[in-house]
């Protein structure tokens, strides 16, 4: 199994032009991903620069035709004319698809800080390693409080979704909306996270649960034991970091840590303003 994570800034590089059709040829010539998780995907937003207003969640599903489309809107506002700007991150993958679920996570009020509605998009698959869920989630950057408050959130959507993978399945649920489907476990947890590898809310994610939830563990750490994260973003000069940092990771559960066989980033792209991070499971 191969998973990709992405901030792909709407599909806008570098040199300013937003364009999908780079975003995936950047990925087919990394690798063949069974999982896609995108940050940073917009549709109907042409007041983003480079933008045209594109409905990215249908250009981005027709050039992967063998992948499955699941979207999380995080900002939905009226665009002035009827209809509707959103933005969001999006799962794009191979494998069969459960239930999916869509948290908006905290958006507390800062008056003097700016900050954006966040999601975390969830998805549980039956992947080729034994069934799991994919998360995948971009968390604030201006403000660490609201970063703590979010990966509180998350964690704690962990914690019920582990407790709601015991849950016994009762007769009256079939086949309705009360239907319970399989919420696996174990877990990935992908996406920019917007914090440096060494900040303290890399270790508010890997602090130890203890109720018996899975904990999650840091796949660089794991494959490069002592060796300090390669950067993601300020390898191409952008303005929003002084120098190369780490971003974007990749975290997995207890019982997906032997599986990691390689880790991955390409550092060479300027099709985003961050680069593409993968791991593989053996």
């Amino acid at each position: 199994m191969k998973l990709l994570s992405w901030n792909i800034q709407w599909g806008r590089g570098m040199d300013g032009y937003v364009d999908l059709g780079r975003i995936v040829r950047t990925i087919r010539q990394l690798g063949d991903f069974d999982v896609i998780c995108l940050q940073e995907v917009a549709v109907n937003f042409p007041g983003l620069p480079g933008s045209h207003g594109e409905n990215q969640i249908t250009e981005l599903a027709k050039l992967l035709p063998d992948h499955i489309a699941l979207y999380g809107v995080a900002t939905d506002v009226p665009d002035g004319h009827g209809g509707r700007n959103q933005f969001g991150n999006a799962i794009f993958t191979r494998f069969p698809v459960g239930q999916v679920w869509r948290h908006l996570l905290p958006w507390q009020a800062e008056p003097a800080t700016p900050s954006m509605q966040r999601i975390l998009v969830e998805a549980a698959v039956s992947a080729d390693i034994g069934p799991l869920r994919i998360l995948t989630t971009h968390l604030e950057y201006y403000s660490r409080n609201q970063r703590e408050t979010q990966i509180e959130a998350i964690r704690s959507l962990h914690r019920e979704a582990c407790a709601m993978s015991q849950r016994q399945f009762l007769h009256e649920e079939r086949g309705g909306t009360f239907e319970v489907f399989p919420r696996p476990a174990q877990a990935i947890l992908c996406g920019d996270l917007n914090f440096p590898a060494t900040a303290p809310e890399r270790m508010k994610v890997l602090a130890p649960f203890t109720d018996g939830t899975p904990n999650f563990h840091d796949a660089w750490q794991v494959l490069h034991p002592g060796i300090p994260h390669a950067p993601t973003v300020g390898i191409h000069p952008v303005d929003f970091v002084a120098g190369p940092e780490c971003f974007d990771f990749v975290f997995v559960t207890d019982g997906l840590v032997k599986r990691l066989s390689a880790y991955g980033i390409d550092s060479g792209t300027e099709a985003s303003d961050h680069q593409p991070v993968w791991v593989e499971f053996k």
